[in-house]
């Protein structure tokens, strides 16, 4: 008797941006027009958004985390998080969303302890008055990595089963 395959998982793939200060929102819409993608931008303060509607603007109240909050209560297997914050990053990582920081670096269940160790410890060292020298500035290279590695989140999530939404999209 030949084992039955399992039928394809059909829950789709989103994006969510971590958007007060992303450097890509721009990269992140054409990508998810041409994936059929829907993207939640999530900030404290309106942000400008094309007009798609698969693309949804989501303002949440001022307040420490409270954006994190939103995207970390909805995500799951299957969902691509756009994130600088590293916390954001490991509680969406623990939810099992592939997580990719706005340079490209993608954030996984094998890396996440290791980079919130680090976060913690600048973070300890900068409260003891220690001068660290901060985040280098965001380049060209950075951008040209996030698209990879986005693009392949997004394929490899495809090839696993996951479905684009099936809503409409409009041409950007």
């Amino acid at each position: 008797m030949q084992p039955t395959a399992t039928p394809p998982r059909t829950e789709p793939i989103t994006l969510y941006v971590d958007a007060d200060a992303c450097p890509v929102k721009d990269e992140i819409y054409k990508v998810a027009a041409r994936h059929g993608l829907d993207v939640h931008v999530v900030s404290n303060q309106p942000i400008n958004i094309p007009r798609d509607p698969s693309i949804h603007r989501v303002v949440v109240a001022a307040g420490p985390d409270v954006a994190d909050d939103w995207i970390a209560e909805r995500v799951s297997r299957g969902d691509v998080v756009i994130t600088a914050d590293i916390p954001l990053a490991a509680r969406c990582v623990k939810a099992g969303a592939d997580v990719i920081a706005p340079n490209g670096k993608a954030h996984t269940e094998a890396t996440i302890g290791a980079t919130l160790a680090t976060r913690n410890l600048m973070d300890e060292l900068r409260s003891a008055g220690q001068i660290t020298s901060g985040p280098r500035p965001f380049s060209q290279r950075d951008k040209s990595a996030f698209l990879s590695a986005l693009d392949l989140a997004i394929v490899r999530l495809k090839r696993a089963g996951f479905a684009v939404p099936s809503s409409d999209r409009s041409p950007m």
